[in-house]
């Protein structure tokens, strides 16, 4: 915002907040498929290296980005009719739509 030279108001700030809840919720997905892959992993054969554990987080990471890209793009589907609309009020809710995508 400071590089744009925006000012920092409640609908940046709710914005914000937004971006927060988007990583959380992907940061839940990851760990709904990361969980099992370690467990199954580690009763395959266990860690011996750091290798060992980042080739299951790869594996889980390559599995979990169809519902990591089905959430974003539902979550910027939403803020579609934001970023678009011209109502009442949508002078202030446009500065959501636009620093959530």
């Amino acid at each position: 915002m400071f590089l744009l030279h925006y000012e920092l108001s409640i609908a940046p700030a709710n914005g914000f907040i937004a971006l927060a809840g988007v990583a959380a919720e992907f940061c839940v997905i990851m760990l709904i498929y990361l969980d099992p892959a370690i467990d199954k992993r580690r009763r395959a054969n266990p860690f011996h290296a750091l290798q060992d554990l980042i080739g299951a987080i790869t594996g889980v990471a390559v599995l979990s980005v169809r519902p990591e890209a089905m959430s974003e793009a539902v979550i910027m589907a939403g803020l579609l009719p934001i970023m678009f609309g011209d109502d009442t009020g949508s002078e202030v809710m446009r500065w959501i739509g636009n620093l959530t995508i």
